[in-house]
């Protein structure tokens, strides 16, 4: 499974905003946006709080990407 939060840094690049920032805004911790940077998983209410805080939705700031890799049935 890959995620990706390209959109949140589109977003906060339209809004004029840097990382810091939002992790103000929102009250989210560094270790947390690392997680976002790096397209770890966070929190369903973590996510709730940038949507709440930056008025958008799940959609705006989270996207899911299939990985390209195809395993075989053998699952090699």
């Amino acid at each position: 499974m890959a995620v990706t939060y390209n959109g949140l840094w589109k977003l906060l690049i339209d809004k004029n905003m840097k990382k810091v920032d939002m992790m103000t805004k929102v009250r989210i911790s560094s270790s947390t946006v690392a997680k976002m940077t790096n397209g770890e998983l966070v929190s369903m209410k973590v996510l709730e709080k940038i949507c709440e805080e930056l008025d958008c939705d799940f959609g705006d700031i989270i996207h899911y990407e299939k990985d390209t890799k195809e395993v075989d049935s053998n699952g090699i």
